[in-house]
C-alpha cells in the first residue's frame, strides 16, 4: 500500500493503466465492457440501422428533470434502430423490454379500431418523414412506464360519428401512470376520445410542437387526487378544438408557454373553453397567443394562474388569474418567443417534419457546433482548436462535435468560454477518445513539474460544460518511469459550477477524476451519470459538490499487480456538501477487501475543512473493505462526514462505529437534488 498522501508533494505509487480502452463497439451500440469494468444498463446492442442523429435527443421542460430514478427523457437511444410497416411489427417492437428506437415508414391502420398500442419503458417511436400515420388508434403507456418519445407522427381517424363520444375512450396518447415522456412534432386529430390523456399521476411530461385539431376533447391532465404531475406544454397550435385545450386537474407544477390557441370563424367547432386550471392545480402560463377563443383561461378557486406576455385576439368570456405558482426556470432553462409572432412560427412550425432536426422555427436559439475531425473532414483537426474558436464569454451553447477518433492533446477550456459541450459523435463513448500522459512529476518545457492539477488530459475551467459519449483518459505509464517523483495522473479535471458529464469514460489510476472549484470560497457543482469512472487511488477527488448517479466505479490493480487503493478523496469545505455516490456500482478485477471507500483529504494540512462522502443505494462489490473508511495525513476519517445508506452486494454491510449508516432522516437530506441544490443539469 502506497504512504498516506500530503497533497503538498503528493506522493503515492501506482499502476499503470492495466487494461486500455476497450475496442469501439458496432453504431449505436451501448457499454458492454464484461466482469472487469461491469454493466452499465445491461449488454451492449448492435443496431439492425445506423442509428439517426435525431435519435439522441432528449426532452426539455419537466421531462428533462432527473426524478423518481429517470435521468430526463432520451427513449431508445440506447437500443437498436428498427423500421416498421405494419401494426405486428410496431407492436412487437413497443412493447418489448428492450430499449428501441422504432422508425414508423407508412401508414399503419389499427385493427380493431381504437387499438392502442400498450408501449414499455425505453422506446422512442418516430415517423419516417412525414409518412408515419397511425390510423384508427393510438398509444397506451401504463403505470410505471417511463422514458418514452413520441415524435414526428401522425395520429388519427378514430372518430365513431359521436361528437361527445362517451362509449368509445379511443385516444391518440393515453397515459396512466407513466413519467417521464415526451410528445414532440406530431400531428393529433378527429379521435373519439382525448387526443392526449395525462392521467392517474402521470408526471415529468413535456408536450411540444404539435398541431392538436378537429378535436371535442384536446388534452386532458389529472383524474387524480394527488397533487402530483408536472408538466410542460410549449409551442403546440391547438386548432378548431372544444374544450380541455388543456383541462389541468391537480398538477403540481403545470408550465404552458407559447402555445396558440386558434378557434376560426365560420366552423362548426366551437371552442366552449381555452387553458384550464382546475382543483389544487399551479400553473405558470407565459406567452401564449389566444385568437377567437370562448372563456380562454379559467382557473377554480382553489387552483393557481401565474399569467403574463399573451395575446389575448377576438376572445370573449373567462379570463382569469390569481393565486402563486412556481418559478419554471428553477427547474429547467428555456427560451420564450414573443406571443404576436406565435401564429407565424408555429403554422409552419409544427407537426411532422421532413426530416427532424434543429430548424429556426424549432429552435429560435439553437446551438453553435463546431465539427473537429483527426483526418481533416472536419471544422478543426484536434479538440483545442476547436474550444480556442469559441467567441470569449459567449452568452450561448457551442457543442464541438468529435468524429470517432484517437486525439492525443491537452485540452483546456479556460474561465471565459462558458456554455461549451463537448461531444463524441460515434455510436460508442469508446469511439472518440481525448488521451495524454503527463503526470505530476512529468518536467513541464521550461522548467518544473506539472503538478497533480496541473496533469490533467482535459482541464474545464469554465462554467455550464457539459461533456458526452466519449472518453477521456491519462495513459501514464507508471512501470516505466519508476524514477520520476510524483505519479498521480489526472485524466480530467473540472474547476467550475453545473458541470455535467453523460454518458462517458474517465480512465487512469491514480487521482483520475478531479472534481474541484474555482476558489475555496466558491460554490462548484459536478453531476455524473450514466459513466464509468476507472481508477485504483483517490481517483475521485476534489472540493466540489460532486455526484455520481447512475454509474460504475471500477477498481483497478496498481502498476506491480497488487490490490490495494481508495476511491474518494474529499476535501470539502465547511458547510458545503461534498462527493455523493448513488444509484451506481463499485466493481472490478482486484481483490476482495482491498479497497477503501473514501478518506479525508485536508489539503495542505487545512484542519477548517470537513471531506464528506456519502454512498447510497449502490451496489458494492467484494472488493470494498468492511471497514470501508480510512484516516489520511494524520485527519481521522471520524472527525469529518463519511457515511452509506442502503447499499448492497458482497461488499456491503451492517452499521457499526466503523461503518456509519444514515438513518431515513438523514438519507432524506441527502438525496441528488440536495447536492444540485435547484440546478437541474439538462443535455444542450
Amino acid at each position: 500500500m502506497s504512504e498516506p498522501r500530503s497533497k503538498a508533494r503528493h506522493r503515492r505509487s501506482r499502476t499503470a493503466l492495466a487494461v486500455t480502452v476497450p475496442l469501439a463497439l458496432t453504431a449505436a451500440g451501448t457499454l458492454a465492457y464484461g466482469t472487469d469494468l461491469g454493466v452499465l444498463g445491461g449488454t451492449g446492442r448492435e443496431a439492425s440501422a445506423a442509428a439517426p442523429a435525431w435519435a439522441a435527443d432528449t426532452a426539455d421542460g419537466f421531462a428533462s428533470v432527473n426524478s423518481l430514478g429517470q435521468n430526463g427523457t432520451y427513449g431508445g437511444r440506447d437500443g437498436k434502430t428498427v423500421t416498421v410497416k405494419t401494426q405486428a411489427e410496431l407492436e412487437k417492437y413497443a412493447t418489448a423490454a428492450e430499449p428501441y428506437v422504432i422508425v414508423v415508414a407508412g401508414t399503419i391502420a389499427m385493427n380493431p379500431v381504437g387499438k392502442e398500442i400498450k408501449v414499455r419503458s425505453d422506446k422512442t417511436i418516430v415517423g419516417q418523414g412525414t409518412s408515419g400515420h397511425i390510423v384508427g388508434g393510438g398509444f397506451f403507456l401504463g403505470s410505471g412506464v417511463h422514458n418514452v418519445i413520441i415524435r414526428n407522427l401522425t395520429i388519427r381517424d378514430a372518430y365513431q360519428g359521436v361528437w361527445n363520444d362517451k362509449d368509445h375512450d379511443f385516444d391518440a396518447i393515453q397515459m396512466d401512470g407513466a413519467h417521464h415522456v415526451w410528445i414532440d412534432h406530431n400531428d393529433l386529430r378527429h379521435m373519439a376520445d382525448g387526443l392526449i390523456d395525462v392521467r392517474k399521476d402521470s408526471t415529468n411530461v413535456t408536450v411540444s410542437w404539435n398541431k392538436l385539431s378537429d378535436n371535442n376533447k384536446t388534452f386532458g391532465i389529472g383524474w387524480t387526487e394527488n397533487v402530483k404531475t408536472d408538466i410542460t406544454i410549449h409551442h403546440n397550435w391547438i386548432r378548431e378544438t372544444e374544450q380541455r385545450n388543456p383541462s389541468t386537474d391537480n398538477a403540481a407544477h403545470a408550465h404552458l408557454y407559447n402555445n396558440f390557441l386558434e378557434d376560426a370563424a365560420g366552423t362548426d367547432i366551437k371552442s366552449s373553453y381555452g387553458n384550464y386550471s382546475r382543483g389544487a392545480t399551479k400553473m405558470v402560463l407565459e406567452n401564449s397567443y389566444f385568437k377567437g377563443v370562448k372563456n380562454p383561461v379559467i382557473k377554480d378557486s382553489g387552483a393557481a394562474i401565474v399569467q403574463r406576455g399573451s395575446v389575448f385576439s377576438g376572445t370573449s368570456g373567462r379570463n382569469e388569474s390569481g393565486g402563486t405558482a412556481f418559478d419554471p426556470k428553477a427547474y429547467y432553462p428555456y427560451t420564450l418567443d414573443q406571443a404576436a409572432d406565435l401564429p407565424s412560427i408555429l403554422k409552419s412550425g409544427v407537426g411532422p417534419r421532413a426530416s427532424i432536426g434543429t430548424t429556426a422555427a424549432t429552435k429560435a436559439a439553437a446551438a453553435t457546433t463546431l465539427t473537429v475531425a483527426a483526418d481533416g473532414s472536419g471544422q478543426y483537426r484536434t479538440v483545442q482548436a476547436a474550444v480556442n474558436a469559441v467567441p470569449a464569454n459567449n452568452p450561448a451553447r457551442v457543442v464541438i462535435a468529435v468524429k470517432p477518433g484517437t486525439y492525443r492533446e491537452l485540452v483546456k477550456v479556460p474561465s471565459n468560454k462558458p456554455h461549451v459541450t463537448i461531444q463524441g459523435t460515434g455510436g460508442s463513448r469508446k469511439d472518440t477518445t481525448i488521451v495524454y500522459n503527463n503526470a505530476a512529476g512529468t518536467p513541464k518545457p521550461g522548467g518544473g513539474t506539472y503538478g497533480t492539477g496541473g496533469s490533467a488530459t482535459v482541464a474545464v475551467e469554465a462554467d455550464n460544460f457539459q461533456a458526452r459519449n466519449l472518453t477521456i483518459s491519462n495513459d501514464f505509464d507508471e512501470k516505466a518511469n519508476q524514477s520520476l517523483s510524483g505519479h498521480q495522473a489526472v485524466a480530467l479535471r473540472t474547476a467550475a459550477d453545473k458541470v455535467f458529464l453523460d454518458g462517458i469514460i474517465v480512465s487512469g489510476d491514480q487521482d483520475t477524476l478531479l472534481l474541484d472549484t474555482a476558489a475555496k470560497d466558491k460554490l462548484g457543482r459536478v453531476y455524473v451519470s450514466n459513466s464509468y469512472i476507472v481508477g485504483n487511488v483517490d481517483f475521485i477527488f476534489g472540493r466540489a459538490t460532486a455526484v455520481v448517479d447512475k454509474s460504475v466505479i471500477t477498481l483497478k490493480k496498481r502498476w506491480d499487480g497488487t490490490s490495494a487503493g481508495y476511491v474518494t478523496a474529499p476535501s470539502t469545505a465547511a458547510n458545503r456538501k461534498g462527493i455523493l455516490i448513488a444509484n451506481s456500482t463499485v466493481n472490478g478485477d482486484v481483490s476482495n477487501g482491498s479497497f477503501y471507500l473514501g478518506r479525508p483529504w485536508h489539503a495542505g494540512g487545512d484542519a477548517s475543512l470537513d471531506p464528506q462522502t456519502t454512498v447510497r443505494n449502490t451496489r458494492l462489490s467484494a472488493a470494498v473493505k468492511s471497514t470501508p473508511w480510512t484516516d489520511m495525513s494524520g485527519f481521522s476519517w471520524k472527525d469529518d462526514r463519511f457515511a452509506e445508506y442502503k447499499n448492497s452486494g458482497a461488499g456491503a454491510g451492517s452499521a457499526n462505529s466503523n461503518r456509519p449508516h444514515l438513518s431515513d432522516a438523514q438519507a432524506a437530506g441527502q438525496e441528488v437534488a440536495d447536492w444540485l441544490a435547484g440546478w437541474t443539469p439538462s443535455a444542450s
